[in-house]
């Protein structure tokens, strides 16, 4: 099964990517570079739960 997170701009934007994690490999929180359009430019972005995502 896998999990819905969302990975939130550190810029301190609210600029927010979705995507899906397998739950069976566990491990640390994402943190990984991408683009944010309202800094316009390259940040971190870390993992944090969807808002709404229920899990069973």
């Amino acid at each position: 099964m896998r999990e819905k997170v969302m990975l939130l701009s550190s810029a301190g934007t609210g600029y927010f990517y979705t995507t899906t994690l397998n739950k069976k490999k566990g491990g640390d929180k994402l943190e990984m570079l991408k683009y944010d359009p309202k800094a316009r430019k390259h940040v971190k972005f870390v993992q944090k739960k969807l808002p709404g995502s229920s899990s069973k």
